[in-house]
């Protein structure tokens, strides 16, 4: 239990120190991730006005279904691919990618992946 307490605490240090220099505009938001044990989600934020403009996830209730039996990269990557096709529809085709103080590997380079096959530059 303490190692997952000191885990944590290191990785919202990771986040923190990113974020100082990571900042989603109007122009071009912040494709933020945030991974859980059983899932994956995805948000695209807006930081001048504090809005979350496009979100996706493991647990939305149109996407759920489509990503059941799947692996979790698996579901990562459709889940990337998501959030770019609603980006697109909102008219949002570049992001920053904030990883959240994770190592890019895994679910989060195949969120990312799925997000660029999706249409998003970043």
């Amino acid at each position: 239990m303490a190692n997952n307490n000191k885990r944590t605490i290191a990785r919202e240090r990771r986040h923190a120190r990113v974020r100082k220099s990571v900042f989603g505009t109007t122009e071009r938001p912040r494709l933020n991730v945030f991974k859980s044990l059983s899932g994956i989600y995805a948000q695209i934020i807006d930081d001048m006005d504090g809005n979350t403009l496009v979100s996706a996830s493991t647990i939305d209730k149109e996407l759920r279904e489509q990503v059941k039996g799947m692996k979790k990269a698996e579901q990562a990557k459709a889940i990337g691919k998501a959030v770019a096709e609603r980006a697109k529809a909102k008219g949002i085709s570049s992001v920053v990618f904030d990883r959240g103080g994770y190592r890019y590997i895994g679910r989060v380079k195949a969120l990312a992946d799925g997000a660029r096959e999706g249409g998003l530059q970043f």
